[in-house]
């Protein structure tokens, strides 16, 4: 609702937009307290015997940050909604010059950081 919003405005005003829309976010924490994608991944950890049937785009926190410059930085991204995950198009990702994280590495940053938090200590 907001982001179409935000759509309507951008186009009256002749305002340049992208919206970047990232599914689950993972990686290291910045802030103390655990976040809904963090949360996922501690339920795993912990040997969660069920998981929503449901199906999750991850990225790494670090490809969202740039995601956002390379939006703001290359005006072909104007007015063009973005969702940085590991199942976007490749194209798409490519023409902002985004190299994913491979998604290994980003769960063992976001284990890595969950045991810096003392969310789990193994």
């Amino acid at each position: 609702m907001a982001e179409d919003a935000a759509w309507k405005f951008s186009k009256e005003k002749g305002v340049d937009m992208v919206a970047i829309n990232p599914g689950m976010v993972i990686g290291p924490l910045l802030q103390p307290t655990l976040n809904t994608s963090a949360a996922a991944v501690l339920s795993l950890i912990k040997g969660v015997q069920t998981f929503p049937n449901a199906t999750f785009g991850w990225v790494n926190v670090k490809d969202v940050a740039n995601a956002h410059i390379q939006a703001f930085e290359i005006p072909s991204a104007n007015d063009k909604p973005y969702v940085p995950t590991y199942q976007v198009s490749k194209e798409k990702a490519r023409s902002l010059g985004i190299e994913f994280i491979p998604l290994d590495v980003s769960l063992k940053e976001t284990v890595e950081s969950l045991k810096e938090k003392r969310f789990v200590d193994f």
